[in-house]
């Protein structure tokens, strides 16, 4: 099955390399293809439907920029409102099952949008006299809120595939039946009143810190992105991306590098922007001699780095600010010299790719000109400067999108080619509304996760087990972290994958001693490393559609390109100073020291550093890496002890085949 979604695209990625250029349409087909988010029902254009679905998307963002900007609500009134329009949009966008996709909405789906109406609204009304009541719920309150549990996790599965829900499902089964569950997991059991009551009429469930995230910040950064995006800010990547790298060995790797790390990082979304970048970078690698797995590859692992790459770093990482009770900006620079780091892994990889195989770049007359380009669009980087010049001052996100939103919209009127009409901007409210859809219900399902190990105590159980079977051992508890959210990537968006380590999996950190930073960063890295790691690499799969590879391939080329991102976690947990936890000299000293290390990495991994090596070559280049990576006065002068002499040997070697008159 895997093998023939490699081979689907063969007709449209042929199509793509004579055009050089994707089509919007042709976009619109990949995302609709691969992004499960983005597979909504057809509606026939200025259709009644259509324009009901549109005026409730361009009213949800309307609303919430009220909320930003002027407007003031109760946090679980704020997010009751938004649970109800995500519930009300996804039952109508997103069929029961596949057949529906193409047909307008049945019996079935009108009757979920009026119990939305009413589950999702209802604390909206009762909120205040559940108050008055001190808290007790009445027989309605019961009702309505098991009718709200069901409503969620119906619209779970139609967004999100049935994964994240049956988790939900297992969660308060395992709520209910404690009392028969064995062994240290056990627990008295509560009723349903008391689980309903729990998940429902309080926030520590469904209306929770993480619906609440995607209420306020989340929202605005994904309606910050659709604009961004209506004033050509793709082209201005993408083009001045070619500028700087077309031409060098390999360039469209290097212009994708670059291209989807920047998207990326706004998109937050490795799937949607493997799909997106993806139509446009895949097939120019493919024209300049990138064998198709590697170019998929490629663009796979550029476009999950996008989420670890500050100032946007997708939804997960407002939730982990609100977990930590710490500013936003703490956890851009905490992420910045990793995010560094992971770049240079992949952008080294695809240079000593391209050295090693002879590839060339773009011939100069082919690529856009650097001062045309930032010329004609190069204002359109300004709302992105207020964006991170208003999160370093300690503005609040939700303030921080607000006004980027506005910067955005001005400063497309700077240039005439760039202006958003009317009909972009309503586009742009429109396109941010249903691109938050997937986030949203995600941390609304999540919340029977966090909802049940709160009730239960499961968290600290977990932890206790897992501390357990590793029998104490650091390390051994790093890597059953790391297998625990990989394997909840597999199935699951990263914002999801993220709260859930972060309840049952990091406590168990925390409880040896790892800073709460470092362990929530670590939880939240290799959920996002997931989506490039086999045997289920959702991103490196889109990248094989797109190339016309095999996903298999494509999926281990995508592991071995992200190797830095397995190793890097690992790091920070033993020397902060990564992550910008300590004083400078640490900092410096580590950022040095990991730098070298990691180009020393590209070279094993790649079997090139000035040439093809040999196998005892390739290992002390390893010995290298690692020494250098690892923090320590006496690993770091082995490594680069190591690295001299490699280089020393390749350099002797290249040296005596070019005098023997051999071309190398």
């Amino acid at each position: 099955m895997n093998d023939q979604l490699g081979k689907s695209d063969d007709k449209l990625v042929t199509r793509l390399s004579a055009d050089e250029i994707a089509s919007e349409e042709v976009v619109q087909e990949f995302l609709e293809k691969y992004d499960k988010e983005s597979q909504f029902r057809k509606f026939k254009p200025k259709s009644k439907l259509a324009i009901l679905v549109s005026t409730i998307a361009i009213s949800f963002s309307l609303f919430h920029l009220w909320v930003a900007g002027i407007g003031s609500l109760e946090a679980i009134k704020l997010r009751s409102i938004h649970l109800t329009f995500v519930m009300v949009l996804i039952f109508l966008l997103y069929p029961a099952t596949k057949k529906g996709m193409r047909g307008k909405p049945g019996i079935f789906d009108w009757v979920m949008v009026a119990l939305s109406l009413v589950a999702g609204l209802y604390m909206v009304f009762a909120n205040d006299q559940l108050a008055t009541r001190g808290g007790l719920p009445i027989t309605r309150d019961y009702i309505v809120g098991a009718l709200g549990i069901l409503v969620v996790l119906e619209a779970g599965r139609r967004a999100l595939g049935k994964e994240l829900p049956i988790l939900g499902v297992i969660f308060l089964i395992y709520a209910y039946f404690g009392e028969y569950v064995p062994g240290t997991f056990g627990h008295s059991g509560f009723s349903l009143n008391r689980i309903i009551a729990h998940m429902y009429l309080g926030s520590e469930g469904i209306f929770g810190v993480a619906l609440g995230v995607s209420a306020t910040f989340i929202f605005l950064f994904v309606l910050f992105g659709a604009f961004l995006g209506e004033t050509g800010m793709a082209k201005l990547i993408n083009d001045s991306s070619m500028a700087m790298a077309g031409t060098s060995p390999g360039g469209p790797a290097k212009v994708a590098v670059f291209a989807s790390g920047i998207m990326g990082t706004i998109s937050g979304s490795a799937v949607a922007n493997v799909a997106t970048t993806g139509a446009f970078t895949i097939p120019l690698m493919k024209s300049v001699g990138y064998k198709p797995h590697f170019a998929g590859a490629v663009e796979a692992v550029a476009s999950t780095g996008g989420q670890l790459m500050p100032p946007v770093m997708g939804a997960a990482a407002f939730i982990m600010a609100e977990f930590l009770n710490i500013p936003y900006k703490n956890i851009m620079l905490a992420a910045l010299i990793p995010a560094f780091l992971y770049y240079l892994a992949v952008f080294a990889m695809v240079h000593l790719e391209a050295l090693k195989t002879g590839l060339k770049g773009v011939s100069r007359d082919k690529l856009p000109i650097m001062k045309v380009v930032l010329k004609e669009r190069g204002h359109l980087v300004l709302p992105l400067v207020a964006i991170v010049y208003l999160l370093m001052k300690g503005v609040t996100p939700t303030y921080a999108a607000f006004y980027g939103i506005l910067v955005a919209i001005g400063a497309s009127f700077l240039r005439k080619t760039t202006r958003m009409s009317w009909r972009g901007l309503l586009m742009a409210l429109e396109m941010g509304a249903k691109a938050s859809i997937g986030v949203a219900i995600a941390t609304a399902v999540v919340g029977f996760i966090v909802g049940v190990s709160s009730l239960t105590s499961l968290g600290i159980t977990l932890g206790d087990n897992m501390i357990s079977f590793a029998h104490g051992n650091l390390f051994a508890t790093l890597v059953l972290t790391m297998i625990t959210a990989i394997i909840l990537g597999m199935g699951m968006p990263t914002t999801a994958v993220y709260i859930v380590g972060a309840t049952i999996a990091a406590p168990a950190l925390l409880k040896l001693g790892i800073a709460p930073l470092a362990a929530h960063l670590f939880v939240f890295y290799f959920g996002n490393i997931s989506n490039v790691t086999p045997p289920v690499a959702l991103a490196a799969f889109t990248g094989a559609g797109i190339a016309g590879s095999s996903p298999s391939q494509t999926g281990w080329a995508a592991a071995r390109l992200a190797s830095a991102g397995f190793i890097i976690p690992f790091i920070w947990i033993y020397s902060p100073a990564l992550i910008a936890q300590g004083s400078l000299g640490e900092i410096l000293w580590a950022v040095v020291t990991a730098t070298v290390g990691i180009i020393a990495l590209a070279c094993a991994v790649q079997g090139f550093m000035l040439k093809t090596t040999n196998i005892l070559q390739r290992v002390l280049l390893f010995v290298a890496a690692f020494g250098l990576i690892k923090p320590g006065l006496i690993t770091d002068t082995i490594g680069i002890t190591v690295l001299i002499l490699v280089y020393l040997w390749q350099r002797y070697q290249r040296s005596s085949v070019n005098v023997e008159g051999v071309n190398i």
